[in-house]
């Protein structure tokens, strides 16, 4: 026994002796572990912007802050982004808000498009509507196909624009104006107390706002007897 423990400690293990994955497989995991960390990186990028974009982020804009549109398509690919239309991924990892939808159909319009009309009411909860789809108005020459509940609306000039928890909006004052022929009267009376309640609009805007609604419904009670 004690001489077949030496024989045991007396041998080396020669390291030499143990197999090796071929030098080419070797290099290739290199390489993918490399792209793999490499677009990762990209990721942390994307996700630093699109935190603050309602989780979206455009192929524009990614170019902008240096990602190549190559890169989104493999992280859609991985799983990472969601492609919700052309060129506009949502990262994975987001938690969902009320305003993603308005968000994301401006988003899918375009540079220059703005939520609008009733749409705008709906998003800021006055005068009880809830249009079927979202309307989104551009003065640009939009081809591209949108999903069913978003409504695009040419305008030939653009109205003036604000951004409401950072998404481009007609303004409620303008909005409330626009619905005039779409929503009763009575519920935007109401819309004009609660805007200007949450300082949406200021007193000379309600005041006005009231007046052209009631002289709309007068000119309605006029055209009736004619």
């Amino acid at each position: 026994m004690g001489g077949y423990s030496r024989a045991l400690r007396s041998h080396k293990y020669d390291d030499s002796q143990k197999p090796r994955p071929p030098q080419s497989i070797s290099f290739l995991t290199k390489v993918c572990r490399f792209r793999y960390t490499f677009d990762m990186s990209f990721y942390d990028d994307i996700y630093e912007y699109a935190a603050d974009n309602y989780g979206l982020i455009t192929s524009a804009k990614a170019r902008e802050i240096g990602i190549p549109n190559v890169a989104l398509v493999k992280l859609a690919h991985r799983e990472k982004l969601r492609r919700i239309g052309h060129g506009v991924y949502r990262v994975k990892h987001y938690i969902p808000t009320p305003l993603d939808k308005y968000a994301e159909a401006v988003t899918l319009a375009g540079k220059g498009a703005y939520i609008f009309g009733e749409s705008v009411l709906a998003m800021h909860g006055l005068a009880l509507v809830n249009p079927p789809v979202i309307n989104v108005a551009t003065t640009a020459r939009v081809r591209k196909k949108f999903p069913r509940g978003i409504a695009l609306i040419a305008r030939k000039e653009e109205d003036p624009i604000v951004f409401y928890e950072g998404i481009p909006s007609q303004r409620v004052f303008e909005a409330i104006i626009t619905c005039r022929t779409s929503v009763m009267s009575e519920r935007l009376e109401d819309a004009i107390n609660e805007a200007y309640r949450q300082s949406l609009i200021n007193e000379k805007e309600a005041t006005f706002a009231r007046k052209e609604i009631r002289n709309g419904r007068e000119d309605t009670k006029q055209q009736t007897k004619s």
